[in-house]
C-alpha cells in the first residue's frame, strides 16, 4: 500500500513525553516525504472533522512540553458504529491513508474497530503514565509520572515527620500499581497497596504498632487509586478505626500527569514516533510499537487488551523486607 498522508492523533489521558513524540512522527514523516494531518482532540474531533496540516514549525520548541498540543477528549460518539463512520467519512474526505494513534488501551479498541469496519490501517504509540499497555516496558509519560509523584512524596515525609503522623498518598492507577509500587520503593514506604494484591488491613496495622513500639513516629502508606480495599481516603479511616493513630491524607491526583518530561520519556517518545512512522512505510499495519529490552517491538493491537501486563512481584516483596 502506497500511503502519502498520514494523520495523527492523542486520546485518553494525556502523558508527559506526548509532544515529543508527535514531533517525533512528524520530522520522520516529513524527511521520508510523507504528509501529516493533525487530528485534533481525539476521536471526538475525528468525528467533528477538526484537522489541520502539520509541518516542521507545527512542531518546533515542544519536545519540553507537558500536555499535548492536539488536545485530548473521549468520545462516546466514536464507540457507536454511526460515529466511526462518520470519522472514517472524514478521514477519506482528507485523504488520509494511514493513523498514528498515541494513547493506551481504549485508543488502541477504538482504532481497532475503527480499521476493521473502514479498512483504515493504524500504528499505535503507547502514551500513559499508568504503564499497564502490554508489549512495552515502559510507556510514554510514566517516567514522568513516577519522578514527580516521588517528588511530592520527599515533601510529604519531611511534614510526617515533623508532626509525628501517618500519611496516606494516593496515586493514579485504576487498573495497575505500577506507579504505586515504584515509588513505594523509591520512597521508603512502609506499605504499598496496589491493585494485585489483596491488602490485610490487620496485618498492616500490626505493622504500623510495631514500628511505634519501637520508636517510630511517622509512617508513609503508598495506596493505588485502583487499590480493593478503597482509595487513601478508605484506607486511612479503617486503619484509624483499629489503632486510633492519627493521620493525613494526600491524594497526588492530575498533578502526577503534568509537567515537562523526563530525558527518559523524550528519548522514549522521539524513538517510538519515529518507529511508528517506519512500520506503517513497511506496511506493518494494526500494531503497536513498542519498546522491549531496548529494541523497538511491534506487538498486534488486539494483543494489548487480551494480555495483562504484570508487575514485578518480586519487588512488592522487596518493598516488604526493606519496611521492617
Amino acid at each position: 500500500m502506497r500511503i502519502k498522508r498520514i494523520g495523527l492523533f492523542t486520546s485518553g489521558g494525556d502523558a508527559p513525553g506526548m509532544n515529543a513524540c508527535v514531533r517525533a512522527v512528524v520530522r520522520t514523516a516529513i524527511y521520508h516525504g510523507l504528509e501529516v494531518i493533525g487530528i485534533l482532540r481525539g476521536y471526538a474531533g475525528m468525528i467533528k472533522g477538526e484537522m489541520i496540516e502539520m509541518n516542521l514549525s507545527s512542531v518546533s520548541n515542544i519536545i519540553q512540553r507537558g500536555g499535548t498540543i492536539l488536545k485530548t477528549a473521549r468520545s462516546e460518539e466514536f464507540m457507536r458504529e454511526e460515529g466511526r463512520a462518520e470519522a472514517a467519512k472524514n478521514l477519506r474526505e482528507w485523504n488520509i491513508d494511514a493513523l498514528v494513534a498515541i494513547g493506551g488501551d481504549g485508543t488502541y479498541r477504538g482504532a481497532s474497530r475503527l480499521s476493521r469496519e473502514h479498512g483504515i490501517p493504524v500504528v499505535g504509540v503507547p502514551g500513559t503514565i499508568d504503564n499497564d499497555i502490554y508489549g512495552t516496558d515502559f510507556t510514554i509519560g510514566y517516567d514522568t509520572a513516577i519522578n514527580t509523584a516521588m517528588e511530592a512524596i520527599d515533601r510529604i515525609r519531611d511534614t510526617a515527620a515533623s508532626h509525628e503522623r501517618i500519611f496516606f498518598i494516593e496515586v493514579m492507577g485504576r487498573e495497575s500499581g505500577f506507579i504505586a509500587l515504584e515509588v513505594g520503593v523509591a520512597g521508603g514506604a512502609e506499605a504499598i497497596l496496589i491493585p494485585e494484591v489483596e491488602t490485610d488491613i490487620d496485618e498492616m496495622c500490626r505493622m504500623l504498632m510495631r514500628g511505634r513500639a519501637r520508636g517510630k513516629t511517622s509512617s508513609i502508606v503508598i495506596v493505588a487509586e485502583g487499590n480493593k480495599s478503597g482509595g487513601a481516603h478508605e484506607v486511612a479511616e479503617k486503619v484509624k478505626e483499629r489503632t486510633g493513630l492519627d493521620y493525613r491524607v494526600t491524594v497526588l491526583g492530575h498533578v502526577q500527569r503534568g509537567g515537562s518530561p523526563t530525558v527518559r520519556d523524550r528519548v522514549l517518545a522521539s524513538k517510538l514516533g519515529s518507529a511508528a512512522v517506519e512500520a506503517l512505510l513497511k506496511d506493518k499495519f494494526n500494531v503497536m510499537v513498542g519498546e522491549i529490552n531496548g529494541q523497538v517491538k511491534l506487538t498486534p493491537l488486539d494483543m494489548i487488551w487480551t494480555h495483562k501486563k504484570q508487575v514485578d512481584l518480586s519487588l512488592y516483596k522487596l518493598a516488604g523486607i526493606l519496611s521492617i
